[in-house]
């Protein structure tokens, strides 16, 4: 067995082996404890601010468990984290940041395998970008989904429910008191949203990708499986170095696709459009937005789960979890791909559901249509996307006049105002909040006006180029492209013009001639960038639009054989 890490320790200059031995003596590892042995990486990325990755205080011990029983060395590691709560405007950029943070990491230190612990929405694809661009042995171990809560006898789950309530508040239904006590009972634990948002679609995609062990993306935080599941990880890594079993083995095209498929049938999170696009993108495979409509235009949903149906993560798991759902799926997907285990997924998910109220099956789904529209027009000739088993389906066809807000602030000044010249009828606009511009946050799902929520509206229209939460519904069109920011026909809409909406038909279109648009184009004075230097510069310079997944530019490989890592020059220092 040849190991990465004996380019370090077993190096021809004796200086260098001398001084590696005496660094890792100063951190308590004596070479009669790990000589010879793989070395496993585990990568942390709990913070006292990231309540969702906070269980990995405790799971890493057990991860080491799982390699010292294997007969790896076990070595922790901490990397930044993303706790989307609180990352402001946007998390997206911090993507990519934690993507090359632990790309260099690894490349630079004596790692035979990786265990990387994720959970929040963001940490989950940065940590797959980078074991795609690594391609070293690596898994994903997930902390694992918050309990459901109760207010008033009542089911709640932090994130959907949130912004039902908040509109509940807003239209006048409830009041001060209920939401203090509603604050108190959403979140009762670590871990993750307890919905199909983008943590739990991403933890979906990563174990259906093969990068994650089967059976353990939708256990709960506070289940003592996921314990096992911890242990279990940590000697399949050691396995897997042993094998040589790299990511290049499970990150196939036929892979890409079978999670294109799967997110549809779970009615997963629009932004994992962006990050499967991204971490296909470091192994040099495109995955064009068409694709996703055509993978998913026939798939039905399966999962009854919030935000598109009833139930929150917890029901989920009871019911079968991924495993029931891959299952019934395997008709459509290509069953020879590999899972974690090296068995196929056709040899591997053999659990039909056990609650047929949570997880259908394929003849019997909860919605014949899932997936993800792709819409197209002179509004987004490069496309935006809609969730359609989030959305109303009466207004899939529409007509309406366009309010246009310029930025979040006026949008938050204005939205509630009496007077807001706004009905039922109306398409919100929201612009400037794109990848380049804001780094792509999470906007797009803009309020319902205060007067409309009291004359029970509870849907609308609204488009933008932004992002919106996975737990987010509505009939919001996102990640219009290109983006208003950098010239895209958004950036010329004007209160008042008319918009034309087809989802069937795929089309999003301005009812202005194009030589009015380009006129308007021509006249329009570009917003000016506020970061002079830094990392946000680099990302506002380098960004792709969103349907290209939103990396830098200089991290894609034009083709699969660009994307190798280059090995460190190992000498004195």
């Amino acid at each position: 067995m040849n190991l990465r890490s004996q380019d370090w320790f077993q190096h021809s200059s004796y200086e260098t082996r001398f001084q590696l031995e005496t660094a890792m003596r100063a951190c308590g590892h004596e070479p009669e404890a790990y000589a010879g042995k793989p070395m496993i990486g585990i990568f942390n990325s709990w913070s006292d601010l990231n309540s969702c990755n906070a269980p990995h205080r405790e799971w890493v011990e057990h991860v080491k468990k799982g390699i010292l029983m294997a007969g790896g060395y076990p070595l922790e590691m901490h990397t930044m984290t993303i706790p989307a709560d609180f990352v402001k405007p946007s998390d997206l950029p911090l993507r990519n940041l934690m993507s090359m943070d632990l790309e260099e990491l690894i490349r630079s230190q004596p790692i035979d395998g990786i265990v990387m612990l994720c959970e929040c929405d963001k940490t989950t694809p940065a940590q797959l970008m980078a074991a795609a661009s690594c391609n070293l042995p690596t898994l994903q171990l997930a902390a694992g989904h918050r309990t459901t809560a109760y207010f008033k006898g009542n089911e709640v789950n932090y994130g959907t429910d949130l912004w039902k309530y908040m509109e509940n508040y807003k239209a006048g239904q409830i009041g001060e008191e209920d939401m203090r006590l509603l604050a108190s009972s959403l979140s009762c634990s670590f871990g993750g949203c307890p919905v199909m948002g983008t943590a739990s679609t991403m933890k979906s995609v990563s174990e259906i990708l093969g990068m994650m062990l089967p059976g353990t993306s939708a256990i709960p935080a506070v289940d003592s499986r996921r314990r096992i599941a911890a242990v279990q990880t940590g000697r399949r890594i050691v396995e897997m170095v042993r094998e040589g079993f790299t990511p290049d083995r499970v990150l196939t095209e036929e892979a890409f696709h079978n999670a294109i498929r799967l997110i549809a049938a779970l009615g997963g999170s629009t932004n994992a459009v962006l990050h499967l696009t991204a971490i296909a993108g470091r192994r040099g495979i495109r995955l064009p937005l068409d694709l996703y409509a055509e993978l998913s235009g026939h798939v039905p949903l399966l999962a009854n789960l919030q935000p598109s149906g009833r139930y929150g993560m917890d029901a989920f798991y009871r019911a079968g979890g991924l495993s029931a759902v891959i299952h019934e799926l395997l008709p459509l997907l290509h069953g020879r791909c590999l899972t974690a285990l090296g068995r196929t997924l056709e040899d591997v998910y053999c659990q039909p559901a056990i609650d047929e109220d949570v997880i259908a099956s394929l003849d019997r789904p909860f919605s014949a249509e899932s997936g993800i529209k792709v819409l197209r027009g002179n509004l987004a000739p490069n496309g935006a996307i809609l969730k359609p088993s989030a959305s109303s389906r009466t207004l899939w066809r529409h007509k309406g006049s366009a309010y246009v807000f310029d930025s979040y602030t006026q949008m938050m000044d204005e939205i509630d105002r009496d007077d807001l010249p706004v009905d039922a009828s109306t398409i919100l606009i929201l612009r400037n909040c794109g990848p380049a511009a804001m780094g792509m946050p999470e906007w797009g799902e803009i309020p319902i006006p205060a007067k409309l929520l009291k004359q029970g509206v509870r849907d609308m229209v609204r488009i933008s180029d932004a992002r919106m939460s996975g737990t987010s519904y509505g009939t919001v069109i996102l990640h219009v492209s290109p983006e208003a920011a950098i010239g895209g026909c958004l950036a010329v809409v004007r209160n008042g013009d008319e918009i034309e909406l087809d989802v069937e038909e795929g089309r999003l279109q301005l009812s202005v001639s194009d030589q009015e648009i380009k006129d308007r184009l021509h006249g329009r004075i570009p917003p000016t960038q506020p970061h002079a230097r830094g990392y946000a510069k680099l990302f506002a310079d380098h960004v792709l639009q969103a349907e290209q997944g939103c990396d830098l530019d200089f991290m894609r490989p034009a083709s699969p054989s660009e994307a190798k890592l280059v090995p460190p020059v190992i000498g004195r220092g």
